[in-house]
């Protein structure tokens, strides 16, 4: 009898369990559409990102939709993408995108209680790598600052033109440069094995590029490859 039972749980599992993992596959899936989505309308906002700027960054976060409601509870505020420039110096292509996530202090009183996205642009190679081999406390582990508006960066402040990490927010339709010190980024491990289907960590899929740039993203890639094709940062600040 006890025999039967498991026999009997084991066809359950392996009749249903494809549909979970196909289930978190799509979730994964989707986040990375949704920010392609986000930059493609960031991107044609007239008041945009600066060119120059975009120009030359290493790599760029995508945080789509993140929600007021998980603030304040410890948890992820959101979750989205990091896609590179490939190559040793990040002056490459851009590749297949890895998974992030954004956890720490509490900035609900900026968002007004809405959905709101976020960019990031990572404007050196120093940056970079910090955000690749470990969790990241913006304003400490790494300069942060809230990117300028524009078409160009021009009169933009040092600290601006200093910082390893540009940010900036879209919540009801407006679009501006945010601060986000205080909060950490980290690569999310389990979303990047289910996306893949195997575990690989951010340096393994950026730098390393042990993977090939899934479908999902290749509207992403081919956006950031059309409006930014080439590093135009000072080849001396990539070595």
């Amino acid at each position: 009898m006890k025999i039967k039972k498991m026999a009997a749980w084991f066809l359950t599992f392996c009749l249903f369990a494809p549909t979970a993992f196909a289930a978190n596959d799509a979730k994964e899936e989707d986040r990375v559409r949704d920010a392609g989505v986000v930059i493609k309308e960031i991107l044609n906002i007239p008041d945009d990102i600066p060119q120059d700027l975009l120009d030359k960054a290493e790599c760029v976060v995508i945080l789509p939709s993140v929600l007021k409601g998980a603030f304040g509870v410890g948890g992820s505020y959101g979750r989205g993408v990091m896609i590179c420039r490939g190559g040793e110096h990040y002056t490459g292509p851009w590749g297949a995108p890895a998974l992030y996530a954004l956890e720490g202090v509490s900035i609900g009183f900026q968002l007004g209680g809405q959905a709101t996205d976020f960019v990031l642009l990572v404007m050196n190679p120093k940056g970079a790598r910090s955000l690749l081999s470990s969790k990241v406390k913006l304003g400490a582990d790494a300069s942060a600052a809230a990117g300028p508006k524009g078409r160009t960066a021009e009169g933009a402040t040092d600290i601006v033109m200093n910082a390893e990490i540009l940010s900036y927010s879209r919540n009801k339709g407006l679009f501006a440069g945010i601060s986000l010190e205080g909060s950490t980024l980290r690569s999310d491990g389990s979303a990047n094995e289910k996306l893949y289907g195997r575990k690989l960590d951010a340096k393994e899929i950026i730098v390393e590029h042990k993977v090939a740039i899934p479908a999902c993203a290749k509207e992403l890639v081919s956006l950031l490859d059309t409006k930014s094709p080439k590093n135009m940062s000072d080849p001396k600040s990539l070595e």
